[in-house]
Parts: structure tokens; sequence; C-alpha cells
């Protein structure tokens, strides 16, 4: 933290200039050490304790929720580690370098799909921020009802659109503070509730069939790194060029995961000892942790329930507005992270007041859109390994450079994948997605009723098929991109 004080000291808050245009050497900074204070930060929220208790919804063991929980977490934030090489390499932002692999004009789709994505996350994250602090409130005595949420709503949105307008500085400085206070406290919220962990009967818990497991790992991939895999190099554009890609990867991955495997297994020990705690985390995963704290303590739970999911959601907001800018919306990047927050707030007020059933919505949000976001992910982490030079940051922004328009093969294969993936998912608690799991029956699968419904298989399928098809397809392409320009004749140049 002291690092980052030392860059930032004598440096004016204001709000940052750049927004999808390529970062400057002269504004490329610091070490991959770095990366670590946003990644932590953003992922120390005290909503990791409740996935123990989504990831025993699946019907799994603690055994087996903490292995497919492990792995889903390491491995979904490994991806983001290496697509963050991509920032260091060319100093722009992820859907912006996505360009290379989809086109300038192909990539307007998985921009948009970027988009709504990281617009959903930063919603449910303000939602729940609002929630916890009503419950919080009502233990107290101080109220809880719908004025109550509607303070919270106002400070939660106006901290976290103010960090989304203010742009990467503040964002860095704001993450570092949170890393520090949500750490302090959550250790404190741990050591605190520790008595309500009973291992006899956690252990007990029965295990789950492979499909169970298989759908407890995709559940937590779609739930951590992979939903952040599509801005994962919107903080390190800002290193220099030879910065190591090692550490890029490692300190992306190691911030990251750390909180989440933490929080996780402490998660699932408090949900595996009492089924009503368990059972209570699907309708308030934040607030209803308050039930088993002392009364005194409540004030500091609210404080770092909220300040860690601000602390994700700002890193969305961020994100959001470069992707939405991405797609081609032709404004200043903190109009663009202004009208995000519109939607969230708006979104927010219909989780908050309008309606009950949380954890089916939010599932089939992060199961809907991990496929597409699966798909993209594998196509630009084998576009990223074939690649022996930096981009072309001009090119990055013209159609008729050498990344060209619209390429037909990401576009196919990222429809292909996305159709394929939908056939092979089901959300059961979000009525409005019930015609997904089409291809479960024909492929001899079971069915939507099957043994393999609830096991996701799209989202795997989605992110081996980009990934393979490009790796496989794709070199031909790459090699005529990073092809030395031909120089023009001079008669040429005159025309």
């Amino acid at each position: 933290m002291a690092e980052i004080q030392q860059r930032h000291e004598g440096r004016q808050l204001s709000i940052e200039a750049h927004g999808i245009d390529v970062i400057g050497d002269e504004d490329r900074k610091g070490t991959p050490r770095q990366l670590f204070w946003p990644w932590f930060g953003a992922n120390i929220s005290i909503l990791s304790l409740s996935y123990g208790s989504f990831a025993l919804g699946f019907g799994v063991s603690f055994w087996q929720a903490l292995a497919a929980g492990a792995l889903g977490i390491v491995f979904s934030f490994l991806l983001c580690g290496f697509i963050a090489v991509a920032g260091k390499r060319g100093s722009a932002p992820t859907m912006v370098l996505s360009r290379a692999a989809y086109g300038v004009h192909g990539n307007r789709v998985p921009s948009l799909v970027s988009w709504v994505l990281t617009v959903g996350w930063e919603t449910v994250l303000a939602a729940l921020a609002t929630m916890a602090t009503a419950t919080v409130f009502t233990r107290l005595g101080w109220g809880g009802g719908a004025s109550t949420k509607v303070v919270a709503l106002i400070v939660v949105s106006g901290l976290i659109v103010a960090g989304g307008v203010m742009g990467f500085e503040v964002i860095m400085r704001l993450q570092a503070v949170i890393t520090v206070v949500t750490g302090v406290l959550t250790v404190a919220y741990i050591a605190l509730v520790a008595g309500h962990i009973h291992w006899h009967t956690v252990s007990h818990l029965h295990s789950g069939s492979v499909q169970e497991f298989i759908g407890t790992l995709v559940f937590m991939m779609t739930g951590f790194g992979l939903g952040w895999v599509n801005a994962a190099a919107d903080y390190s554009r800002y290193l220099p060029r030879r910065a190591s890609s090692r550490g890029v990867i490692g300190w992306t991955t190691f911030g990251a995961s750390l909180a989440p495997l933490v929080l996780l297994l402490f998660g699932l020990l408090l949900a595996g000892s009492s089924p009503s705690l368990n059972s209570a985390i699907a309708t308030d995963p934040i607030g209803a942790l308050t039930t088993i704290l002392p009364i005194w303590f409540l004030v500091p739970f609210a404080v770092v329930a909220v300040l860690g999911l601000v602390g994700g959601a700002v890193l969305d907001i961020y994100s959001s507005g470069l992707a939405l800018l991405s797609a081609g919306l032709r404004v200043p990047r903190h109009v663009a992270a202004l009208l995000d927050g519109v939607l969230m707030i708006a979104g927010t007020v219909y989780i908050v007041f309008l309606t009950d059933n949380f954890l089916g919505q939010f599932i089939g949000f992060l199961t809907t859109l991990g496929v597409p976001v699966a798909a993209w992910c594998g196509i630009m982490l084998a576009d990223l390994l074939l690649r022996r030079t930096d981009y072309h940051e001009t090119d990055l922004y013209r159609p008729h450079g050498r990344y060209g328009g619209i390429p037909l093969l990401p576009i196919l294969l990222t429809v292909v994948g996305t159709v394929l993936g939908w056939g092979l998912v089901t959300n059961t608690a979000a009525g409005w997605l019930s015609w997904q799991g089409f291809l479960l029956g024909p492929l001899g699968l079971g069915g939507r009723t099957g043994a393999w419904a609830g096991a996701d298989l799209g989202v795997l399928a989605a992110l081996v098929l980009g990934f393979a098809a490009t790796l496989a397809l794709g070199r031909a392409r790459i090699r005529t991109q990073e092809a030395p320009a031909v120089p023009q004749p001079a008669e040429a140049v005159r025309s």
C-alpha cells in the first residue's frame, strides 16, 4: 500500500481523461505487484461467504464443494491473468484489444455482451449492499423498511458511480483502502462467528454425483473469474511494456483468488452447520449472515459488507463504460459510466423492491451470459497465445487496417459456441430461461430433467470450442496480421 501511496504522492485527483485510447508510454508506470490491490479489493466481498451456501445447494458434500470451488476460483482467475497480459502488450482496454481477434466492427457483438454482463454484476452488488444495510438497521431497531433501503441505495450508488466516473487513479486508491479495512473486519467477523461451526454436521453432508460436482465447478467459474475476464486488461494496460508477463499473470491470479478461497472455506463451514442459515442466504445472501452476529458488531459488519461490494461494483462500472465505448458509443468515458450508473440504479430498484427470487435469477443471469463470455474468452486466449508481436495500436481503431472489419471465423465460432452452450445448460429457477437445455435430449444426456441437466456443460463446451477452433484455424490470419507492412511506391503514396 505504501508503494501505491508513494506513486500517487503529489498527484491531484481529477476525472480520468483516458477512454478507450491507447495509454502513452509516459503514463505507463508501476510493477505487476500493484495489480494485487484492485483485484484483492474487488473480490474480498462478504458475498464470497454466501457462495458456500450456493455451492452446497447443488447437492454436494463439504469436500466436493471445497474442491470444486477451489478449482473453479483459481482456474477462472488464471484465465483473467492470461488476458491481463494483453493489456500490458497493447495498453488499451480489454474490449478494444479484442478487436484484433474479432475485427473492429465484428467486436461490437462481444463488447455489447461484456457491457450487459458488467452492468448486471454492478447491479447485483449494489442491490446486495442495499439489502444488507436494511437488514443491519432492522436488527439494530433503527428501521430497515423502504425508506432505509432508499437511503442505502442512494449512498451505495453514489460511491459506485463516483468511483467509476473519476476513473483509474481514484479506483487504485479506493481499492487499496478497501483492501485494508475489509480485510481486518472480515477476519474479525470470522473470529466472532467461528463458534457456530459444527464439524459433525458439516462432515455428514451427503456426497453428490459427478454431474452435481461439475455443476458446482461451473457455477464457481462463472461466479468468479469468468465474470471478470472481459475486464482483465483494463488495469494492466497502465503497466510498462517491459513489465513481466509472469508477474502480471501471477499477481492478478493471486490477488483475485486469495480472499474468495478463504471466504468460501468458511462459508461452507457455516452453511453446512445450519440448514436454516443455508436457506436464509438464498433470499438475502449478505443480510442472512448478520443473524449469527452479536449486536455490537453489526455496524462494523455493515461497513465491511458495503465496502466489499462497492469495491467490486466500482471495477464493474469502470469496465462497463469502457465496453460501451468499445461497442461504438461516441461519448466521453465518464459520461458512459454515468449512463451505466443510471441503469444500475434502475436494476437495483427492481431487485430490492420488486422481486423475491434473488438466487434463481442470479444463477440464471450468470449461466446465460457465462456461455457467450466463455466462447469469447476461449477465442481471445487462443488469439493471444498465437501472437508473437505486440498489437498494432493504430489498426485497433481502423476497420480497413490489418485486423479487418468483420472476420468470419470468430463471429461464427461465437455464434456456434453460444448456441451449443445454451443447449447444454438449464435454469429451472428462472422461468424466462426454460427454453435452454434443448440439446440435452438429442445428445442422449437425459433431457432437461436428467442427471446432466444441472451440470451446465455448455459453459465448458463454449470455452473449449472457442479456444481449440481458434488455435487450429486462426494461425494463418494472425501471421498475415503480423507480417511487416509492404512499403508503398512513391507514386502510389502521392496519389
